[in-house]
């Protein structure tokens, strides 16, 4: 497992060419970053699981909107032959927020029907959203005292809730990373690259 994570963070470093500005490009902080002055964090009882909440809405922002502005032409498109269509990591985005979101706040996983990287764009669109929808709610409900616990991980082994914890918050830029590189070798800029309106 470690290997595997050391993995993902050597190919998230390496990615990020790909979807980071070009030079004629500049990336903007939301308008509250760029008024609001320093300020040190209260501290909290929850500082993990409200770091998480507070991550969560701009990675679900900008992966729904990645996928969505994928043509619906193109969702079988493939970076190379082993990897992924389009389609295809659309549906793994959704069935892994689905399962880590249900991880990670000791709650059980929303009861969906199966969507297939061949169905419509629209449908797997509201998958995806859905599958936010439910990590949103999950998160809601969780607090730091269940991080310790432990729960099964992959391949049947036992890990606490804060190792998935980690696992989610890095898959959410490993998805969104996955979804601009399509998105780029299609010719279409990525929604974080987006010139400010």
């Amino acid at each position: 497992m470690k290997d595997m994570f050391a993995t993902f963070l050597f190919a998230s470093m390496w990615v990020y060419s790909f979807v980071a500005p070009s030079p004629a490009q500049t990336i903007t902080p939301p308008a509250s970053l760029e008024t609001a002055a320093p300020q040190t964090p209260a501290p909290g009882k929850n500082p993990v699981s409200t770091a998480l909440r507070d991550i969560l809405p701009d990675r679900q922002k900008n992966t729904v909107a990645a996928v969505e502005a994928m043509p619906a032409n193109k969702f079988n498109y493939k970076a190379s032959a082993d990897q992924r269509t389009f389609g295809e990591l659309v549906v793994h985005m959704a069935e892994t927020n689905n399962l880590l979101c249900g991880k990670v706040a000791a709650v059980p996983p929303p009861k969906v029907d199966e969507v297939k990287e061949t169905d419509s764009k629209d449908k797997l669109v509201a998958a995806l959203k859905a599958s936010f929808d439910f990590c949103s709610d999950a998160m809601s409900k969780m607090n730091d005292s269940k991080l310790a616990e432990t729960t099964e991980g992959f391949g049947g082994e036992q890990v606490t809730r804060a190792w998935f914890t980690l696992i989610l918050a890095g898959t959410w830029f490993d998805h969104y990373t996955a979804a601009a590189i399509s998105l780029r070798l299609n010719g279409i800029t990525p929604p974080s690259a987006q010139p400010k309106k």
